[in-house]
């Protein structure tokens, strides 16, 4: 009889200390996911670049008349272009950047102005470009600018894209003036830079940093939503904008008609927008009133991503330095992963943000 009352004793002080046990473990596992969940999420690879190479970049001029939207190819594979004023009527052209990326066609190639070579030197870049102004072709020869010009190393037949010496060609398109079918290739400019020893990395950070993860737009100071952006160089050349909310990119438009990429066929789309503007005069004594920005300095602008807008500060310290993009903290502007155009706009024309 006292053995069975042991047994029974014994029985109930274990069943007593496995739940115990349970007790603790599933607190346990409580915590433990507890802690998962306010531990940060690791960052996601960056796809539009990667951001541990060395490559040096290449830089590209694109004009952007009506014309040569016709045939305008090679824009959405660049990681970044920047837009700027032309002519004091409000034409603009692009500089687009590619890195470690193959793009089989980029045109139409045209001239350079002076203040393209400030943002050549903040990205170290090699410089493509077909032509240039007068004070264009100091700034590269002052400051030993490795470049690419079609003017030397162009040719105006097609067939030649294939040849030894020319690192561009002309397509055969009769409809469209010459100058605006002017291609060329990351295949051919990395043989040119390769036949002129050329430098091919750089020791440069990248301009902008980029997350993997979609960055909180809601969350940082002075933001609202901007579903819809304009923004005007011209009364006849202005840009829209539209947010794609499902793809959360923003559809661009070119003075009301979609911008097309005539490489792949597709409209342009966007994931970050920088849009700022800066005083701009014709120089003085230029028949073709050309331009020259003041972009040595420092103001307000916007950066715009995943349907919201924040305003934030810019500030260029020298010709070569590089832009510097930050919130009203001080802290640093942060990317979302994919492609950015970089407007910078005459400062008696518009941004408008909705």
């Amino acid at each position: 009889m006292k053995r069975k009352v042991l047994m029974i004793i014994i029985a109930i002080l274990l069943v007593g200390l496995l739940a115990l046990g349970g007790f603790y473990l599933l607190h346990d596992k409580d915590k433990e996911k507890e802690v998962d969940s306010n531990t940060p999420k690791p960052n996601k690879k960056v796809t539009i670049i990667d951001e541990s190479s060395n490559s040096r970049p290449i830089a590209v001029m694109i004009d952007n008349s009506e014309e040569a939207r016709k045939v305008q190819s090679g824009l959405q594979d660049a990681y970044i272009v920047y837009e700027m004023i032309n002519y004091i009527d409000g034409r603009t052209r692009f500089l687009a950047l590619y890195k470690d990326k193959e793009v089989d066609k980029i045109s139409p190639i045209r001239s350079a102005r002076v203040y393209h070579i400030d943002y050549v030197l903040e990205n170290d870049a090699v410089f493509v470009h077909w032509g240039f102004s007068p004070q264009a072709e100091t700034a590269i020869k002052t400051y030993k600018i490795n470049n690419v010009n079609g003017m030397t190393y162009g040719s105006d037949n097609e067939l030649d894209k294939i040849g030894n010496n020319s690192y561009f060609w002309t397509a055969n398109i009769s409809s469209i003036n010459k100058s605006h079918r002017r291609f060329t290739s990351t295949e051919l400019i990395n043989k040119a830079i390769n036949k002129l020893n050329y430098r091919s990395t750089t020791d440069k950070n990248n301009l902008l940093k980029y997350s993997g993860n979609e960055i909180d737009m809601k969350s940082k100071d002075n933001t609202k939503e901007a579903t819809e952006i304009k923004i005007t160089y011209a009364k006849d050349n202005y840009i829209d904008y539209k947010y794609d909310s499902e793809n959360k990119v923003y559809k661009r438009y070119a003075t009301g008609i979609e911008h097309i990429d005539h490489a792949s066929n597709n409209q342009i789309t966007v994931k970050n927008i920088i849009a700022y503007k800066i005083k701009n005069n014709t120089i003085s004594g230029d028949n073709s009133s050309r331009q020259e920005l003041h972009n040595i300095g420092s103001g307000d602008a916007y950066f715009i991503s995943n349907g919201y807008v924040s305003e934030i500060k810019w500030q260029k310290d020298c010709l070569e330095c590089q832009t510097k993009y930050t919130y009203q903290d001080g802290s640093e502007v942060i990317m979302n992963d994919g492609n950015t155009f970089i407007q910078i706009v005459p400062i008696n024309e518009t941004i408008e943000i909705s």
